[in-house]
């Protein structure tokens, strides 16, 4: 759970992105690590960057479970980017 008092906040919200195997919409949630395509199983990942990344309390606020998934995913995602 996040901690109330954090300024920081995200409010919650709906991207759509395209598959890139199948070229099928994907809904994900803007606090979603990851998202799986309905049409062909191909899963992507949540590039937005959150305080996750930068705040000393983050795990705090997120929990063990979240911070770690988060962390993961914006570990693969700068893996991807061209150097």
């Amino acid at each position: 759970m996040i901690m109330e008092g954090c300024q920081g906040k995200p409010q919650i919200s709906i991207m759509e992105k395209k598959c890139p195997h199948c070229g099928h919409e994907i809904e994900i949630f803007s606090v979603d690590t990851e998202a799986v395509c309905e049409n062909c199983g191909f899963v992507i990942y949540n590039d937005t960057l959150t305080c996750v990344q930068w705040c000393k309390y983050a795990r705090q606020c997120f929990g063990d479970q979240a911070y770690e998934s988060l962390m993961l995913a914006a570990k693969k995602r700068k893996q991807q980017l061209p150097a």
